[in-house]
């Protein structure tokens, strides 16, 4: 039996970064967004910020690096009930890190 009047959105995203504590976007703005979780596939710390402009001193939470490359070891953050809705910006040491948002 079909459903009717469901919505389902989602998106599964990966990104690496080269280059020292550099900003990079790893969700933009999403007015709809239900839920988010990010994990952390390089050995180095990444620095998570809910805003723009992450650094290693300007963050919310620090995810610490997985004991190897993409082994899924890393450190987590998964949004609760409350969900953030604007930019997530993360730095780092060749971050690398995988974004689910639904």
């Amino acid at each position: 039996m079909a459903q009717t009047g469901v919505t389902h959105r989602d998106s599964l995203a990966s990104g690496a970064q080269s280059g020292a504590q550099t900003a990079t976007t790893a969700l933009a703005v999403n007015g709809q967004r239900e839920y988010f979780q990010i994990q952390n596939q390089g050995t180095n710390q990444i620095y998570v910020y809910f805003g723009a402009g992450a650094s290693s001193t300007v963050y919310h939470f620090i995810l610490k690096g997985a004991t190897g490359a993409a082994d899924g070891t890393g450190g987590s953050y998964a949004s609760g009930s409350v969900v953030y809705r604007g930019i997530v910006t993360i730095a780092g040491t060749t971050p690398s890190y995988s974004v689910v948002e639904l």
